[in-house]
C-alpha cells in the first residue's frame, strides 16, 4: 500500500513556475509508476506525466512538453513535477498517482489504471 500526499500548488502569474512534491510512503514505492493528472472545471481528468520506477522512462502529455519536467527520488520516496511557462489553461487541481510496476505510455497515460491517488493540490495561473 502506498499513500501519497502532494504539496506546491498556489497562484502564479502567467510564464511564471511552480514545483509540485509527492511525498510516498509505503515500502513499495520504488516499485511503483508515478504520475500526475490534472482536473480543470468542466474538463475531464486529464494526463499531464509519468514516470516509471527506475525513472528512466518520462512522458508527457503533448500540452506540457518542453515545460514540464517530471522526476523521482526513491531514497526520499518524493516524486517532482517542475512546470515552468505556465499559462492560465495550466490551471487546475493537480493529482499525484502510482501504478504498481506501471510500464508504457498506453498504461501510464490512463487514470483508469492507477492504484493510489493523492488528494490533490490546486495550481491557478492568472493572466
Amino acid at each position: 500500500q502506498v499513500q501519497l500526499v502532494e504539496s506546491g500548488g498556489g497562484l502564479v502569474q502567467a510564464g511564471g513556475s511552480l514545483r509540485l512534491s509527492c511525498a510516498a510512503s509505503g515500502r513499495t514505492f520504488s516499485s511503483t509508476a508515478m504520475g500526475w493528472f490534472r482536473l480543470a472545471p468542466g474538463k475531464e481528468r486529464e494526463f499531464v506525466a509519468a514516470i516509471n520506477w527506475t525513472g528512466g522512462n518520462l512522458y508527457y502529455a503533448d500540452s506540457v512538453k518542453g515545460r514540464f519536467t517530471i522526476s523521482r527520488d526513491n531514497a526520499k520516496n518524493m516524486v517532482s513535477l517542475q512546470m515552468n511557462s505556465l499559462k492560465p489553461e495550466d490551471t487546475a487541481v493537480y493529482y499525484c498517482a502510482g501504478m504498481k510496476f506501471g510500464r508504457s505510455f498506453e498504461r501510464l497515460s490512463n487514470f483508469h489504471l492507477y492504484d493510489y491517488w493523492g488528494q490533490g493540490t490546486q495550481v491557478t495561473v492568472s493572466s
